[in-house]
């Protein structure tokens, strides 16, 4: 059957050549079967699993040698998509020569990334990448049933985003190291969101446990409440002279937010802070008017004389402001 003929002309491009070869001729569909392989004296384990998402369902086989639980044949059924069938195919094909417990280790993204043409291409768009998750999780299911686990101890972290294995401690950590803003960020940082989309946000391909736009606005409030207390305890210290610039930084910001930002964006304005320097007589803090705020008569009178005596009250008396 021709590529065009699986898939409309439109997706040819989506799919790599690898992906349309193994749809019409995978190398290890097939099955084994227990009286053979216990003729070998090996041990036979039969795994089933479905995606409830598109009714796509995979059998995978495994001979095991019982000495050293390596898996030295291996077989697959497909119920599903020609992508489904290519993926299953490569990742049956990985199992093989591997110990179950280095089976285990096997990913959807090794699976995708076996199906590419060229490192750099997806093997298929990103709505398919749900067939690659199916496959690492035949596997979870092949391994907990021959070392007589639940597949869900092979998982130490919470999965966010199955299609490029990104946890929530991950997530939440690259977030707060890059000061990330927005789902793109998030994305170019850490893949995560960007094949099937069903972890960004509620509505897309599967249902999710855990969303980006959730964790990035719970993340974002963590920060700022860390902020916030970072800046009381520099108050309270009296230590802010002696933060680094970064944590100076993060003290005024947080104390700007809690005090001041609401009233200037009340009027359609903002601020930022653009350095600090540190003399032995003053810490003068430069900053930059945004919006309405920029140009307006009150920036350079009263607005920054209330700006300037908050951060002197709660931080330190040798602070001045200084709009550029």
């Amino acid at each position: 059957m021709a590529k065009a003929d699986i898939l409309g002309d439109s997706l040819w491009d989506a799919y790599s050549n690898k992906v349309t070869t193994l749809m019409n001729n995978p190398r290890h569909q097939g099955e084994l079967f227990e009286k053979e392989v216990q003729e070998r004296g090996n041990e036979l384990i039969v795994a089933d699993f479905g995606a409830e998402s598109c009714g796509d369902a995979v059998r995978l086989y495994w001979e095991i040698d019982p000495k050293n639980d390596k898996i030295i044949n291996s077989k697959f059924k497909s119920f599903g998509c020609g992508t489904a069938i290519a993926s299953s195919d490569v990742m049956t094909e990985l199992c093989i020569d591997k110990t179950v417990q280095e089976a285990v280790k096997i990913t959807n993204i090794d699976v995708e990334l076996a199906l590419r043409d060229d490192p750099e291409t997806p093997a298929v768009p990103p709505q398919k990448m749900h067939c690659s998750v199916m496959a690492y999780d035949v596997i979870k299911k092949a391994a907990g049933m021959y070392l007589g686990v639940e597949s869900e101890s092979f998982e130490t972290e919470i999965i966010v985003c199955e299609c490029a294995r990104v946890s929530l401690g991950t997530l939440q950590e690259v977030i707060k190291l890059n000061d990330l803003t927005t789902i793109e960020q998030i994305t170019d940082y850490t893949k995560a969101g960007g094949f099937c989309k069903s972890c960004i946000r509620p509505g897309g391909h599967e249902a999710m446990d855990y969303y980006l736009v959730d964790i990035l606005a719970d993340t974002r409030k963590e920060m700022d409440e860390e902020k916030l207390r970072a800046a009381a305890d520099a108050g309270a210290s009296g230590d802010f002279e002696n933060m680094t610039l970064v944590q100076q930084i993060k003290a005024v910001d947080a104390i700007v937010d809690e005090n001041v930002r609401q009233f200037l964006v009340m009027d359609g304005g903002d601020m930022e802070v653009i350095d600090i320097k540190t003399t032995d007589e003053n810490i003068d803090i430069y900053i930059r008017y945004l919006g309405a705020c920029d140009g307006c008569a009150s920036s350079s009178t009263g607005t920054l004389y209330a700006i300037e005596s908050t951060l002197k009250e709660k931080l330190s008396t040798k602070i001045r402001v200084l709009p550029i």
